[in-house]
């Protein structure tokens, strides 16, 4: 029974055609494709995602090493050093001061009489106030020394004395210098 099936297989295969062609012509497309593979959509933008989150990476680490200080930390506390300056009865300001205000007040004696009485008046009563102002703050200095907001006050009223004085000169002077009226 072999040699018979044998025979009808052999039979059955040498009717079969050698040759089977495609219905159409399948070359161009496969030459395409061979020649320009065709990419995924995902490369790109999967490529683009790697780059991204190799630079923030990137960027993160070199941020935690620059920040990084292993070194234990050293805090300096600066020496505060007062030094006494008119500050109490028994203290007179630098002669750079002194020097400024007797200018100053030697100025202002000779433009108050060019001013009016009214004028004079009121420039004489800002100029008492600032010094009981000073004479109340450095009574008050005289018991506590080291108050460091009344030494800022007594600056400042001296600061403001200065400037009543220095805006008095420079009123007077310049009244007398415009020529536009």
């Amino acid at each position: 029974m072999t040699e018979e099936f044998d025979d009808k297989l052999d039979r059955a295969a040498r009717q079969l055609a050698t040759e089977i062609s495609p219905e159409r012509d399948l070359w161009p497309e496969i030459a395409t494709a061979i020649s320009s593979p065709r990419r995924s959509r995902w490369t790109p933008m999967l490529a683009q995602a790697a780059a991204v989150v190799l630079l923030v990476g990137a960027s993160s680490f070199v941020t935690y090493v620059a920040v990084k200080d292993d070194r234990p930390t050293v805090t300096i506390q600066p020496e505060l050093v007062f030094e006494q300056a008119a500050f109490g009865g028994n203290h007179n300001l630098g002669p750079g001061f002194q020097d400024a205000r007797n200018g100053l007040r030697a100025e202002l004696d000779a433009e108050l009489s060019r001013l009016s009485p009214d004028a004079r008046a009121d420039i004489q009563a800002n100029l008492e106030l600032i010094h009981t102002a000073i004479l109340d703050i450095n009574a008050v200095l005289e018991e506590e020394p080291g108050n460091i907001h009344l030494q800022q006050m007594l600056l400042q009223a001296y600061r403001e004395e200065l400037t009543l004085l220095r805006r008095v000169g420079g009123l007077t002077r310049n009244v007398m210098m415009r020529n536009d009226i």
